[in-house]
């Protein structure tokens, strides 16, 4: 081999990012159960409206209508919620759904 030092840095290279991905897709896949708790199910889109009660209106990405009732960590983020309204954002939302099969959002961002 005309390089070895070169061959060497590529192949550093090349380990240091294949690790790094397989950390960040560790991260992407258990971060939210550290963060919501083992429970909690995941859902991307749009609020529509917010209640007078802070339950909202949900409009997921694939176009289901989703009703939410607040709690915990939601409870203090209706503001941010009502700005997601006005400009139409993008919302993530981590919910638990209720032996009665209400949807409890756990957080809201």
């Amino acid at each position: 081999m005309k390089f070895p030092r070169l061959a060497a840095a590529i192949v550093v290279l090349l380990l240091i990012g294949g690790l790094s991905l397989i950390a960040i897709e560790a991260v992407a896949l258990i971060g939210p159960a550290l963060a919501h708790g083992e429970n909690t199910t995941h859902v991307a889109g749009t609020i529509v409206q917010v209640e007078p009660d802070h339950s909202f209106i949900f409009k997921s990405a694939g176009g289901q209508e989703l009703h939410f009732i607040c709690t915990e960590r939601c409870l203090r983020e209706v503001a941010h919620m009502q700005r997601h309204v006005r400009e139409k954002a993008h919302t993530d939302v981590y919910y638990i759904q209720m032996p009665d099969h209400m949807l409890a959002a756990v957080d809201v961002d």
